[in-house]
């Protein structure tokens, strides 16, 4: 019983400091976005600064796929389709399930456009993918 109180004892320890640490990193991340807010003068909407996140996202990914080499491609694919099963799963989430609140209409027509596109992309991936490995199959 005594290694049972102790463990227990540990756990609570444990969370406590991940507590901490978790406010800890809070606090931080807020005084670093009052830093940027406070150095740029209030002048960059956050929508804006986000907005410019993704379109350099957008460049980069454009960039990065099409110097891909043929030999990468079917593991380039593998990761692509593992990723769109997490937007997959995501998107049940927000359409689908009717214990939480899941948000407004606009909210479950996008998660249901987000399923339908991110299963495409996963069928289409599995189809390149085979159709990429039945090129290095011995013919005949």
């Amino acid at each position: 019983m005594d290694t049972l109180d102790a463990a227990i004892a540990k756990l609570r320890a444990a969370t406590d400091a991940a507590q901490q640490a978790a406010q800890a990193a809070h606090t931080y991340a807020d005084q670093i976005a009052a830093a940027g807010h406070a150095a740029t003068g209030g002048a960059i909407d956050p929508f804006v600064f986000r907005l410019a996140i993704f379109a350099l996202a957008v460049f980069v990914g454009y960039y990065v796929v099409w110097s891909v080499t043929p030999a990468l491609h079917t593991p380039l694919m593998s990761v692509t389709n593992a990723i769109s099963s997490v937007i997959v799963v995501g998107a049940l989430l927000s359409v689908g399930v009717a214990g939480v609140d899941s948000g407004s209409g606009f909210a479950k027509l996008v998660g249901f456009l987000a399923l339908i596109l991110a299963s495409v992309n996963i069928f289409g991936g599995f189809l390149v993918t085979e159709r990429m490995l039945a090129m290095y199959k011995k013919k005949g």
